[in-house]
């Protein structure tokens, strides 16, 4: 019988090794992503009180109505309106083209004109 201690006194145990508890270290990149809720969206920003959006590598205005009109769609009507332009300026141009060769078809004709007289009167001295 001890005076000054107990009888029982267990022995201590050894320390773990470190391993992980979670076994996420396994699971693949979507997997991980729904587990623990890392799907964030595209990302946005509001800049100059105009908000953008992260889409396929380009920073792009995110729809919004403004006077009515979808930002998508008023970049559409632009583009078609440069277009109606071009066309405008191409079909003035050809109007120029047009009337330079009239002008010089009228003008070769008058000069044809003028060589076959030219050759009548030289006939006529020989």
């Amino acid at each position: 019988m001890p005076l000054f201690g107990s009888t029982f006194s267990p022995k201590k145990t050894p320390p773990r090794k470190s391993a992980s508890l979670s076994n996420l270290h396994n699971l693949d990149r979507s997997t991980r992503e729904v587990e623990l809720g890392l799907d964030y969206g595209t990302p946005t920003m509001n800049l100059a009180g105009q908000s953008l959006k992260f889409e396929n590598g380009r920073w792009v205005a995110e729809a919004r109505l403004s006077g009515g009109v979808d930002q998508r769609e008023a970049q559409r009507l632009r583009r078609r309106n440069q277009q109606l332009e071009e066309n405008n300026l191409l079909q003035v141009k050809v109007e120029v083209l047009m009337d330079m060769f009239s002008e010089t078809t009228a003008e070769f004709q008058i000069m044809k004109k003028e060589l076959e007289e030219l050759k009548s009167v030289n006939r006529r001295r020989k």
